[in-house]
Formats: C-alpha cells, structure tokens, sequence
C-alpha cells in the first residue's frame, strides 16, 4: 500500500516565516538603531536542552536579532534565578526572556515564570499572557500551538466550523491551543479559529472513538507512537506535536508509517512542529522589542 498523506513540512514553512520575521526586523532595527535580543537562561547541563538552546540562538542569528545565553550551574537556587530574572527585567538591552525548561527538581518553576515581565514573556506562559489568551486578546501566543496553527494557516486547511481534537492538556500545548481554536477570531483570520474543540487526556472514555470524530486530530502527550490508523478518522488532518526517543530514533506521538496511509495530511517527527516553535519564539521576540518601544 502506499502512501495517501499529504506530507506538511514544518521545516519548509519555518523557514518562509524566518525569511519575512527577518525582513521585519530589519525595517525595525533601520527605524529605531535597535536589535531585538532573546536572553536565554540555561541551568544544568541536560543535554535536550543544550541542544534546544543553541538552535534558538542559531535561529536568532539567521533573522537578524540579538542573542544571549546565561548558562548556570545545576546548583543553582530559586532565590537565585529569580534574582538573575528580575535583573533581566530591568536590562533595556533585552527584549524577550526564556528560561529553559524543565528546570532541576529543586527550583520551584512556577515561581520563576512568575517573575518574567510578563511584556518580555515570549514563551507566553506568565499568569497575565495566559489570562489574555483566554479571553480572545492575546499580547503573545504560545509558540508551540501558534505554530501547529501556523502549518494549519500555511497548508489552507482551515478550522473554522471542523471538529478539532487534542490529545493532552499541558499547560505549554492543549490548553493554550484549544483556547485558541475556539475563538471567534485569530490573528491569521476567523477561518483558522472557530473550531469546535474536544480536549482529551487519559481520562477519557474510549479515546479512539473520540479521536475518529475528529476531522483535525493533533497530538501532544508524549509517548511515543501512541495515536495509530484505527485512531485516525479517513481523511483527517493530524498534526504530531510529540518528539519522543525510541532506541537511536526520534519519533513523534503518532505512527507515521500507519496513519499516513488513512489521513489526508500529516506532519512528520522530525520536521514538523518544532521548527515552528523556535520560529514563533523570534515572533515574540520582535513583539516584545515593538512593544518596548513604544513605551
């Protein structure tokens, strides 16, 4: 059997977006003399992590802006990173703030993102970014769930009036995403939002006669190769937001090789949703350096 699945390229539309992100930022950059600047904080020597920040700051470098990284020691304490946040608070110099997640066990999470001006919140998880979200008037969006919109917006397949479901209700994918989808608008037009959305999670009775309903099915819980072809509704769109490693491979959420031979489009692992991530992130960035600007 062959393949039937439209494959979505991430990696392709990261890139489109890089290209105009990086034009902005040179108009920008031409009107005030400013670079926008990501501060990255790294703590600990994970090494997913390492990887993950050093492809921000290479992403950083290929549209223009300002880059740092403030790695510290494992051994660093809650009153310390907060300290270290509340001094990036202050530096005019630095316009989007990112601290590396997960953080070691002994550093209370929360209480760090908390602390985040929530006008240099690029990751859009403050308390106040959130608030905004759900009521439909976002400063920023979350970068993982506005780029599964952005492949969505990007491939012309709409979500307005479709059923929508998400596996996982994290703070960081489902919850931000489903709150997007529902809304009678979205910053890339009312046809990628209007959605009528079903956010499952291990709780819900038979989930794959919930996910079969589904004529957008995304899936963000991390294990790995968990949604197959009897999960998938005949034609339907799903996105794969889980990178997982099994053995020396890295896959998503979803088995590929099953369900792209039921779905009509698909995303792959690697080279789906994450390029789209690190590239809302600059967004963000740019967003925040505007929005310091103006005030």
């Amino acid at each position: 059997m062959t393949s039937t699945a439209r494959n979505l390229d991430g990696k392709a539309i990261a890139l489109q977006i890089q290209e105009e992100i990086k034009s902005e930022v040179a108009q920008w950059s031409a009107a005030t003399g400013k670079v926008p600047q990501l501060t990255a904080i790294l703590v600990g020597d994970d090494p997913a992590s390492q990887v993950y920040v050093r492809n921000k700051e290479l992403a950083c470098k290929r549209v223009g802006m300002g880059s740092q990284l403030i790695h510290l020691p494992s051994s660093t304490t809650t009153a310390e990173l907060e300290c270290l946040v509340h001094e990036l608070n202050a530096d005019q110099n630095t316009s989007g703030i990112l601290v590396q997640l997960p953080l070691p066990k002994h550093i209370d999470a929360q209480r760090i993102l908390d602390a985040i001006d929530w006008r240099k919140d690029v990751d859009a998880f403050h308390p106040y970014n959130v608030g905004l979200l759900s009521q439909g008037r976002p400063h920023f969006l979350p970068c993982t769930p506005f780029g599964v919109v952005q492949i969505l917006y990007r491939s012309g397949i709409k979500t307005a009036g479709k059923r929508v479901c998400i596996i996982g209700r994290s703070d960081i994918v489902g919850k931000p995403l489903a709150a997007m989808l529902v809304q009678r608008n979205s910053p890339l037009g009312p046809d990628w939002a209007n959605a009528t959305v079903t956010l499952a999670h291990r709780q819900t009775p038979d989930l794959p006669k919930v996910t079969r309903q589904a004529d957008i099915l995304i899936a963000a819980i991390g294990q790995p190769e968990f949604v197959r072809a009897e999960m998938v509704r005949p034609g339907a769109t799903v996105i794969d937001v889980g990178i997982n490693r099994l053995g020396d491979r890295l896959v998503g959420d979803v088995d590929f090789a099953g369900v792209q031979q039921v779905a009509s489009a698909l995303t792959p692992v690697p080279g789906g949703v994450g390029p789209l991530t690190v590239t809302m992130l600059l967004s963000n960035t740019l967003i925040a350096a505007r929005t310091a600007s103006s005030t």
